[in-house]
């Protein structure tokens, strides 16, 4: 049994910076249904499933698969505290790439808004 899928979606979701209202809008869906699914208040179908992997832009098998500590909590300290190893993560291609599209994006903000300071 897969457990807390609503919450990969969520996450991914969020990851994507896509607010429910635009998630339930592309489903064809009211906010508060959209919610519904997000909150385990709803039980999800396949159907449903590869609904919010298409608007997601990703297979329903890496929402399934998704953990968010892969992405996030990649790196570990081991030994004295000088050696900085990485641990093995899975992320799908796409996301990552997304992922580095919003860093370079906020990037670009910050350094318009220190810009607008000076």
């Amino acid at each position: 049994m897969i457990e807390r899928v609503e919450t990969k979606i969520k996450q991914l979701r969020e990851l994507k910076n896509y607010t429910q209202e635009y998630m339930a809008t592309e489903l064809g869906l009211s906010t508060r249904a959209y919610s519904k699914i997000e909150a385990g208040e709803t039980q999800l179908t396949i159907n449903r499933l590869n609904e919010i992997s298409r608007v997601l832009g990703i297979e329903p098998m890496e929402i399934l698969g998704f953990d968010h500590n892969n992405i996030f909590n990649n790196c570990t300290q081991e030994g004295d505290n000088s050696t900085m190893g990485t641990s093995t993560y899975f992320a799908p291609d796409k996301l990552m790439e997304q992922y580095e599209q919003r860093i370079k994006h906020l990037e670009s903000e910050i350094i318009f808004l220190r810009a607008l300071v000076k």
